[in-house]
């Protein structure tokens, strides 16, 4: 009992020491990894905004949310997702990013970042980018 409140104390310390803004408001959808591990657009496209700005490789603009799946679905037919690894996550209220690692099953490595904001009371991608490592 002592113990479970000096943990909660310190949480509270911590908390009030890093400010309101270090425990986000929202948390972005597991169902969004989920999607990269197997390289599922549909999936993913669900929680695109009704734009995104998607940046993969050498190709950059800002896309309605059905052109986005159907790039980021081209994107997979070529690199077929072996694993995706979160490396990151961070943000601020109303706004949370991402980054982690996509392996492909040929061996590429390519480097993700997601910036998620509330839209409409909804946790959605706004801005994508797929790099190479």
């Amino acid at each position: 009992m002592m113990k479970k409140i000096k943990v909660l104390l310190a949480v509270i310390i911590l908390g009030t020491a890093l400010g309101a803004n270090a425990f986000p408001i929202f948390d972005i959808p597991p169902k969004i990894f989920d999607a990269m591990k197997v390289g599922n657009a549909i999936e993913l496209s669900k929680h695109f905004n009704s734009s995104v700005e998607l940046v993969i490789l050498d190709k950059e603009d800002v896309y309605s949310k059905q052109q986005a799946e159907q790039i980021l679905k081209s994107f997979f037919d070529k690199n077929k997702s072996k694993s995706f690894t979160l490396l990151h996550q961070g943000g601020k209220e109303g706004a949370q990013y991402a980054i982690g690692n996509l392996e492909t099953v040929s061996g590429q490595i390519y480097r993700v970042y997601f910036l998620v904001k509330e839209s409409g009371g909804k946790p959605l991608i706004h801005q994508m980018r797929i790099e190479e490592e």
